[in-house]
């Protein structure tokens, strides 16, 4: 993408417009050099992100922002619903709340080394992964209703985890307003036997060590020390959130004319935040949010209890859970005054600035964290949420390195048992049902992740607190 198209408003911020239908303007936050690479399709559709009825301020894109559905992967926006404001089944995505949680071990390399390998086969046979992969459970509808109502509640009361976990996630585990009765039928056959389980993709559970502390005071706040062993869990809402936005997609289309909205395009179907579909697909996205806290949540447990087995009295605590892919209602500052916002976010991460009520005790006082998932070879970060001269894109930052290539490409140039030997070379063991998917995953698939954590703390998206490096990655 070429810089001179755009006003450069500091070093990581660049402006677009607004022009032609464009309501808002588009603002990418990026380096220069993560800007020149961007495919010329983000800014196109941050343009017609711009043009929806009810936008506010402008419509945002992180430095990991690349081509998506509708809205870019890495798209940020927020809409007024006494503007007339829409919320799009495609600025949400597919896959509904996908997101990541980190636990600490309190283990060492020196602890783990020992049994690594039997660690990364038992986490593999204990946590189903793959395309359509079924888990052990199997929920008949009054279950499934529960579930989607209750979140990651539902799935402690259940005895997977613990109640201390429900702290460390976002909306303390349960997202209010689902509605399951707004759910397909379709939808819930697609979900009955999938919890528990990790998908496939860019999803992944991988034991990490945190090799590089970048802020000593907020690492210590969040319980992470150099050369401690965490482990990190990757993954969404699977056929249910899925189902959920094919569905409402074709809804959406299909109602656009008679809501009296005139899309840019088709990929960012959309209803009136007011209007009976428009509350609709809310009450089932959020019971899409609760799902894949849930699923998170299980996915954790059989995970501890494959620590438990080879480190007895082992706990594995909770650092946080956040989500990506959502459609949130908050309160944010706009113009000088305090707006009520459904905020859209797909491939973005919630982050809050210290002292947001929102962030639980005691970690208020230093940020919302904020997980960054890399690639199988290039490590993860964790960040904290900052305010530099105020919040900016209403609170959001990135959500991982960002495809660099397609699948599709990615298959072209790499060969999953390469890309395997490669890693095992550098110490970190894969284990996987699909060579083809580690192939579609492969490190140089992905953007620099600390290019792009570099760019979103210089731009005072969120700051640096601590590297983790890949030690054993369970993939689908």
């Amino acid at each position: 993408m070429d810089p001179r198209r755009f006003e450069r408003i500091d070093d990581t911020c660049w402006r677009y417009g607004p022009e032609g239908a464009m309501r808002v303007p588009a603002v990418i936050y990026a380096s220069e050099t993560l800007l020149r690479a961007m495919d010329e399709k983000v800014l196109a559709q941050l343009c017609n992100v711009a043009s929806l009825p009810g936008i506010v301020e402008a419509a945002y894109a992180m430095p990991d922002a690349h081509w998506g559905y509708g809205f870019p992967i890495g798209g940020v926006a927020a809409f007024d619903p006494d503007e007339g404001g829409v919320v799009s089944a495609g600025g949400v995505g597919f896959d509904i709340s996908c997101g990541v949680r980190t636990h600490l071990t309190g283990l060492t390399l020196k602890e783990l080394s020992p049994v690594r390998e039997r660690l990364a086969d038992e986490l593999f046979r204990a946590i189903p992964a793959g395309l359509g992969r079924r888990g052990r459970i199997r929920l008949d509808d009054r279950e499934l209703d529960a579930m989607m109502a209750g979140g990651a509640a539902w799935a402690v009361a259940q005895g997977w985890g613990e109640k201390a976990d429900l702290a460390r996630i976002e909306d303390q585990g349960c997202v209010a307003g689902a509605e399951p009765e707004a759910v397909s039928r379709r939808a819930r056959e697609r979900q009955r036997e999938e919890m528990g389980t990790l998908g496939s993709g860019n999803h992944y559970l991988e034991v990490q060590l945190v090799d590089r502390i970048e802020d000593e005071a907020t690492a210590h706040a969040f319980g992470l020390t150099e050369g401690q062993v965490v482990v990190t869990i990757h993954c969404g809402s699977r056929g249910l959130g899925h189902q959920i936005g094919t569905d409402y997609l074709r809804e959406m289309a299909r109602a656009a004319e008679r809501h009296g909205l005139r899309l840019p395009e088709r990929e960012l179907a959309c209803a009136p935040l007011r209007s009976a579909l428009g509350r609709r697909y809310l009450g089932a996205m959020r019971a899409a949010i609760n799902c894949a806290l849930a699923n998170r949540q299980i996915v954790a447990a059989l995970a501890r209890r494959v620590f438990e087995r080879l480190f007895p009295g082992i706990r594995l605590p909770l650092l946080f859970d956040v989500s990506h892919n959502t459609c949130k209602e908050e309160t944010h500052e706009v113009g000088g005054r305090r707006q009520h916002l459904f905020v859209h976010r797909k491939g973005a991460t919630r982050a809050f600035p210290p002292g947001h009520p929102a962030i639980p005790e005691p970690l208020r006082a230093w940020g919302q964290p904020v997980l960054i998932g890399g690639s199988m070879g290039t490590g993860s970060w964790v960040l904290a949420g900052t305010r530099v001269d105020g919040v900016r894109a209403f609170a959001s930052a990135v959500h991982g390195a960002g495809r660099a290539i397609s699948r599709r490409e990615a298959l072209r140039r790499f060969q999953g048992e390469g890309v395997v030997r490669q890693l095992a070379e550098r110490g970190i063991l894969v284990r996987s049902v699909s060579l083809r998917g580690v192939a579609e995953e492969a490190p140089a698939a992905y953007k620099d992740v600390d290019a792009v954590v570099e760019a979103a703390h210089r731009a005072g998206l969120a700051r640096k607190v601590a590297h983790l490096r890949p030690l054993i990655v369970i993939k689908g």
